[in-house]
């Protein structure tokens, strides 16, 4: 009886294990289904309607979209733009992050949970609403149409601080201590102590701000106006045009493709450390 109870839960577990393999292969083909018309649509010839030919290719396979979508956009200056934008932000967001996180995490100062409070609340604030503020400022610090002015509104993050506050916290104190008693400075103990021991809640935190940043749109539109300093996803907005016979899908796609081939192809090498570093740091 036991052995037949055995095969029978066996049996379950293996249906049940491919009835959720089904729902889970599902859902994957519908979220991929943008991304795969888009590069469907890119590689469609131009005077292919979508309702005619092919419902996948049309009436052949052309790379005339991509040659449009390069000629139409400077995308080497842009992805230069782009790169010094993401990464520079991120180095300085590191350096800040990792400061205000230490201070609120182990510092003791008049007022510390009331300003960490504060802090909080600009998590609840849409960026839209501090887009005239923050022209306002950068025009009168006369840093329009610079790339400084692309970093300036992101420099501070309260996402990336209130990480590292958490993750600090959890750092036992006898490693401080320990390193205080070697005669290290605070400068000490985060080079040596937290810095080493939050990996995980760094590369959480690194792939966000990249992948935020890099779609960053309605902040560069407004904020540049020359083609050095502009980055991909205003490119890409230039493409979005129409002509006397509609919008060119093929080319918006191809474009499209252009701007997020980076991000996908970050995922697809470093999709096990993306999904490691977010379960290490805590994220759900």
């Amino acid at each position: 009886m036991k052995n037949d109870a055995m095969i029978m839960n066996r049996k379950r577990f293996r249906w049940d294990k491919l009835g959720l393999n089904i729902v889970l292969a599902i859902v994957s083909i519908i979220w991929l289904a943008p991304l795969i018309m888009t590069i469907l649509l890119s590689v469609r010839p131009k005077k292919d309607s979508i309702g005619t030919g092919n419902i996948f290719f049309g009436s052949g396979f052309t790379l005339d979209n991509f040659q449009g979508a390069f000629d139409a956009v400077p995308w080497g200056t842009y992805y230069v733009t782009t790169l010094l934008f993401v990464f520079g932000l991120l180095f300085i967001q590191i350096v800040t992050i990792t400061l205000a996180g230490y201070a609120f995490a182990r510092l003791k100062f008049f007022g510390r949970d009331f300003i960490f409070l504060l802090m909080l609340i600009q998590i609840m604030i849409p960026s839209s609403v501090l887009l005239i503020p923050n022209f306002t400022t950068v025009r009168s610090l006369n840093l329009y149409d610079t790339k400084i002015a692309l970093m300036l509104p992101y420099i501070g993050s309260a996402f990336g601080t209130f990480l590292m506050r958490q993750t600090f916290r959890q750092i036992p104190r006898d490693l401080e201590d320990a390193a205080k008693i070697d005669g290290c400075n605070w400068l000490g103990l985060l080079q040596n102590v937290y810095i080493p021991s939050s990996t995980s809640a760094y590369i959480a935190f690194a792939l966000a701000s990249v992948s935020a940043h890099w779609n960053e749109f309605l902040w560069p539109l407004i904020i540049t106006t020359s083609d050095d300093n502009r980055v991909l996803t205003v490119g890409l907005s230039q493409i979005v045009r129409t002509s006397e016979v509609g919008a060119q899908y093929g080319q918006i796609s191809a474009g499209t493709l252009i701007v997020v081939a980076p991000l996908l192809l970050l995922f697809l090498i470093f999709q096990r450390q993306f999904i490691n570093s977010f379960l290490r740091s805590g994220l759900k």
